[in-house]
């Protein structure tokens, strides 16, 4: 018998890692090969994941919720930024999107969701206000900074001009896939729009 002092030991089996790996990987395989958000289950993800349905649910509400982690487990984090020279922290930026574009699976990731995701407005929502907002937020500090530090021209429609900055690297990196990404792409794409933001 325990000492009534003892705490008590936790109630359920413990979260297998093991388990929360085979079950994201199972995502990721099946969203890289094309299955479409509508074609994935909770049944048909734990069958081929190898594990049982109530071990997904277990750690996941429902589709949206594991979807949701699936996706950031693809994503980066917002680069850290120097904070001396607004021309270089949005060449870093615009290099992260670059590079995301790089890595294979996650752009083949997210150009299946990126394509559904009208057909699932709640995902889109949780993702674009918790990933899109983020990094608009960003680019938008930078280049209020510059307004400030008279590296871009007062009066100039920022969230515009953020659009303009990162727009050119999403299209090739989400959109065009086999799309050249050579280094030396970030800096070209910020130079020029820099060039017609300055002031005058």
């Amino acid at each position: 018998m325990s000492d009534a002092g003892t705490d008590a030991a936790p109630r359920g089996r413990p979260r297998s890692a093991a388990a929360d790996s085979a079950i994201t990987e199972t995502v990721l395989r099946l969203l890289e090969e094309g299955v479409t958000i509508g074609e994935l289950s909770i049944e048909g993800i734990a069958r081929d994941a190898g594990v049982g349905k109530a071990t997904v649910y277990r750690r996941w509400a429902g589709k949206n919720a594991l979807l949701m982690d699936v996706l950031n487990s693809i994503d980066e984090p917002t680069p850290e930024l120097a904070g001396a020279s607004v021309r270089d922290d949005l060449v870093t930026m615009i290099d992260a999107i670059r590079r995301r574009g790089l890595a294979k699976r996650s752009s083949a990731v997210m150009r299946n969701i990126l394509l559904q995701f009208q057909q699932v407005p709640e995902l889109w929502k949780q993702y674009h206000d918790t990933v899109i907002v983020t990094r608009r937020d960003a680019m938008l500090e930078v280049l209020e900074r510059g307004v400030r530090t008279g590296e871009i021209r007062a009066g100039l429609d920022l969230e515009l001009l953020g659009d303009i900055f990162a727009g050119p690297m999403l299209s090739r990196a989400m959109m065009r896939p086999g799309a050249s990404l050579e280094d030396g792409l970030s800096e070209q794409i910020v130079d020029t729009v820099l060039e017609g933001a300055r002031p005058r």
